[in-house]
């Protein structure tokens, strides 16, 4: 799974977000290195044991004659405190690592394989995923 070597502070703020203003992406919006891409449709925290799931998914299914491209990194770490545990006693251990998606962004591109297959590796890797997606072509 992936997850960053080094981190400068372990604990993160939760960086709340306002539901009446979602914004959409600016960066990392195109194709830019495959022919296909997976596009997020709204926003989200995918985990790095999804991203994980998703690219077992395309691997397989792009095999050896394709090439497969991860566009996000779980680098923002989140925490969870024990089951049936009181409140208080401060902030709880880190679980993992997230990464932040905003709409519009490209999750996973992949190249060298028919239209055909690759939209089908990307539909199905988008299942794994806790958000809709979109399969969309390079312009």
């Amino acid at each position: 799974m992936l997850f960053p070597k080094k981190v400068k502070y372990r604990k993160w703020q939760t960086m709340r977000r306002n539901p009446k203003r979602v914004g959409a992406a600016t960066r990392g919006v195109t194709v830019a290195f495959g022919s296909f891409g997976l596009k997020a449709m709204a926003d989200a925290r995918i985990r790095s044991n999804q991203i994980e799931a998703a690219r077992k998914v395309l691997s397989r299914s792009v095999g050896k004659a394709g090439r497969l491209w991860i566009r996000i990194f779980p680098d923002m770490p989140y925490t969870k405190k024990p089951a049936e545990v009181k409140l208080g006693k401060g902030k709880g251990d880190l679980e993992g690592y997230v990464a932040p998606v905003l709409p519009g962004r490209i999750l996973f591109e992949v190249d060298g394989i028919a239209e055909k297959e690759a939209r089908e590796a990307l539909r199905k890797a988008g299942t794994k995923l806790p958000l809709k997606t979109r399969v969309v072509a390079r312009e």
